[in-house]
């Protein structure tokens, strides 16, 4: 059987703490590799390894580091086939969006190769007499990047671009359910020309996760996660000094108002309610119908639709959903259905009885779809994670957007209307990080940063975009003054540059 090992300073290295995690093929139930799971001494050399690294990677003109960016742009680009087949042999998801969310991922690596443009320093000129000033962001040192299942390569793409880019080098601690694209990346980062220990991948459990959280050498921690493991990770990085950007859970609202195209929305909630399966931190999991009418009208379009999903294999190239990523999320999903049910929600369809002939072992559940949840219920409250819509009933335009404030998570939400009015007062007046109107799933280019409120994020910093620049970077200021052969004496004083 294939073990997946740890890539570190420019190649696969073997574990050696003897213990290893099973992956397996979410269609069939069957593991198909075994991974590495590092041990603390194991993760301690990856990071000595990218230590040593630094100094000679930190001087790199930008330049050259942007040159590395665009042939690994170019490798992906000809490789995107083999990653796409790579997340779905490990995750589950379709094709079409497995090669969807590494395109979203490249993004981030085109963002990257502008790095000597997002470097370019301030300079003032006799900001006092015969005194000039300017500030410079320069490299952190080794950080580090922790990422979840659900996009093995577009969200370590979120982190180690920018921060390779920016002179840092970098430890990544992928999910242990599906790591082959990490280390597909790492080689193809070292065939564009990176140095041997500028990015190195370690796999593992929370030992691994532990371990980058107390190692002094490490400077920063981006995570993307659950919220309850991103407050983890926030609270013990920054009790060892590092800085630490951790994205968390979300519920995302999309409110549907009276005057909405009611196509357009249900074509807009069936793809962001079911698209990967739920399994997206940005899926709309509660449709917020503005009076029964649209509640009715909202139900009579989507349930067809939800019964008719086409479910498959990711590999079908017909399917429309695949398997949830591991039999516990499965059971874990399934049980949040029942819970509904037993909470009161009146379960329109349902997907627990799903099996596919030839993949009865597999980790498949239909869409479900419920109707008249209320914020009191579990299902509402907790982050499922799952192809799991609700429908929640609301009297007017206030008491929707009430609902969307007082939730604890705040990552993103979305407005469907035709009125331009109410449109900007949501998206001004709205306590979310990423807003929506008419679009479901408002992710950010990667130009902008991407990052919610409220118990979405800890930490003061979005991910990529020019805060990902700066969550990689330090401000230094300089000010000079060379001799002009006047000398004004030794001064006691606060200096005012006068």
């Amino acid at each position: 059987m294939r073990t997946i090992n740890h890539f570190v300073g420019g190649q696969e290295v073997a574990g050696k703490s003897g213990r290893f995690g099973d992956v397996f093929n979410p269609a069939t139930g069957e593991v198909q590799a075994k991974v590495a799971l590092a041990s603390k001494a194991e993760v301690d050399a990856a990071v000595k390894v990218a230590a040593e690294a630094f100094p000679k990677w930190s001087a790199t003109p930008p330049l050259i580091r942007a040159r590395v960016m665009y042939r690994f742009k170019q490798l992906i680009e000809e490789n995107m086939d083999a990653m796409a087949q790579i997340v779905t042999a490990e995750h589950g998801k379709v094709l079409s969006d497995a090669r969807g969310s590494i395109t979203r991922g490249l993004e981030v690596v085109e963002f990257a190769c502008g790095i000597p443009h997002l470097l370019k320093a301030d300079y003032c000129e006799n900001v006092g007499t015969n005194v000039d000033s300017y500030s410079v962001r320069q490299a952190l040192g080794v950080v580090a990047g922790i990422t979840p299942f659900n996009f093995p390569a577009m969200v370590p793409m979120w982190m180690f671009p920018i921060a390779l880019a920016c002179g840092n080098t970098f430890v990544l601690k992928v999910s242990e359910r599906d790591p082959s694209a990490a280390n597909f990346m790492a080689e193809l980062l070292k065939k564009a020309g990176l140095p041997d220990g500028v990015l190195n991948v370690v796999h593992g459990d929370k030992e691994a996760v532990d371990a980058i959280l107390a190692n002094p050498d490490i400077q920063a921690v981006s995570f993307v996660g659950s919220t309850p493991i991103a407050e983890y990770i926030y609270h013990t990085g920054t009790a060892h000094n590092k800085r630490v950007q951790a994205l968390g859970g979300a519920k995302n609202h999309m409110i549907v108002m009276p005057d909405a195209d009611m196509d357009q929305a249900t074509d807009a909630l069936m793809g962001a309610g079911y698209g990967s399966a739920g399994e997206r931190c940005m899926a709309v999991s509660v449709a917020v119908a503005v009076g029964d009418k649209v509640g009715d009208t909202l139900i009579d379009k989507l349930a067809p639709r939800v019964r008719g999903l086409k479910v498959a294999p990711g590999t079908d190239p017909e399917a429309e959903m695949g398997p949830l990523v591991t039999r516990q999320h499965h059971e874990k999903v399934k049980g949040y259905v029942d819970l509904g049910v037993q909470e009161g929600a009146k379960l329109v369809v349902d997907g627990r009885g799903l099996k596919l002939q030839g993949y009865e072992n597999g980790y498949f559940l239909g869409g479900c779809l419920f109707d008249h949840v209320q914020p009191h219920m579990r299902i509402y409250k907790e982050e499922i994670f799952g192809p799991v819509l609700s429908v929640v009933r609301v009297p007017d335009y206030d008491s929707a957007v009430k609902l969307v404030n007082d939730h604890e998570y705040g990552n993103g939400t979305a407005i469907f209307t035709r009125d331009g009015d109410a449109a900007r007062e949501f998206a001004s007046k709205i306590k979310v990080g990423m807003v929506g109107i008419n679009v479901p799933i408002p992710v950010p280019m990667a130009f902008n940063s991407f990052g919610g409120w409220k118990r979405s994020l800890f930490g003061d910093h979005h991910m990529h975009g020019p805060e990902g620049v700066r969550f990689y970077t330090k401000l230094k200021t300089v000010t000079s003054r060379w001799p002009t052969g006047i000398r004004a004496g030794a001064e006691f004083v606060m200096p005012t540059m006068r």
